[in-house]
């Protein structure tokens, strides 16, 4: 199965807009972008990547992309990667 069958349709972020919690991770001079699922095949598996999947429990017990780590809002800061240079991806399912 590809991430495009297993997740369509699919928003994927180089971060999740987690409301109050965005501001709290992003530096003023860095924003959030889009990519491709394509571009998220690519990233799978790199070093230097993390894969968070924001998506209720329920949706991730059914399919997850390989390596995602539930988001847990209540305590993402202790999810995040220590090394700043680690690039990090969120994705949901979109209900649109």
């Amino acid at each position: 199965m590809t991430l495009r069958e297993l997740f369509s349709p699919l928003v994927v972020a180089a971060a999740l807009l987690l409301g109050p919690l965005a501001a709290e991770f992003a530096r003023a001079d860095e924003g959030f972008s889009m990519i491709s699922t394509d571009e998220v095949d690519k990233l799978l598996g790199a070093q230097d990547v993390r894969v968070y999947d924001a998506n209720n429990p329920d949706v991730y017990e059914k399919g997850h992309l390989p390596g995602a780590v539930l988001v847990d809002r209540k305590n993402l800061e202790e999810m995040l990667p220590s090394d700043k240079a680690t690039r990090l991806i969120f994705y949901c399912k979109n209900p649109h």
